[in-house]
């Protein structure tokens, strides 16, 4: 559904500005261009190698083969997309962010290793609101943004399934056969 929804966005944006993106366009020179920390790629490292950590500590070693793993199919997904919508901003494809594909990749993951508590959903969504903010009002339109938060949002979800993820606690004996 997520991937459906992001390649409909690049088909109905085309290649031009749009007037939201015009809108975030205007705020290039405000401090919301400071927001691009929740894109930099150092702390998404940090974050990610952080996860990957306490994964690994509590022995969720699927869990943290796919936090080293799904970043890089993201950035893969994002280099065909961008060559795929050829949407370009100062002469640079455009369409998705890489960046803020990435930063919803590592944050979900993250999401994920806390077992979806909401309180980790909520600091991953602002942080990720952020991000988009951030990239919207400095290299990208932010229409680029909505684009990564719908590819990465399916990246995570993929991963989920993939390593069969669930929000039951580790020692949950959910199906009753232990006695």
């Amino acid at each position: 559904m997520a991937v459906a929804a992001m390649v409909a966005l690049g088909l109905a944006v085309g290649k031009r500005s749009t007037p939201l993106d015009d809108w975030f366009h205007r705020l290039r020179h405000t401090p919301a261009r400071y927001l691009l920390f929740f894109t930099d790629p150092w702390v998404l490292t940090i974050a990610a190698l952080f996860g990957i950590a306490i994964a690994l500590h509590l022995h969720r070693t699927r869990l943290a083969a796919a936090m080293v793993i799904s970043p890089l199919v993201g950035i893969a997904l994002v280099q065909l997309s961008k060559r795929i919508f050829d949407r370009r901003n100062g002469g640079a494809y455009a369409y998705p962010s890489g960046h803020t594909t990435t930063a919803v990749v590592v944050m979900g993951l993250l999401v994920l290793l806390a077992g979806a508590a909401w309180w980790a959903v909520l600091a991953a969504s602002i942080a990720l609101l952020l991000a988009m903010i951030g990239q919207g009002v400095t290299y990208h339109y932010f229409t680029d943004a909505v684009g990564a938060l719908l590819l990465g949002s399916a990246v995570v979800c993929v991963t989920a399934v993939a390593v069969r993820l669930d929000t039951r606690q580790p020692e949950c004996d959910a199906d009753h056969t232990g006695g």
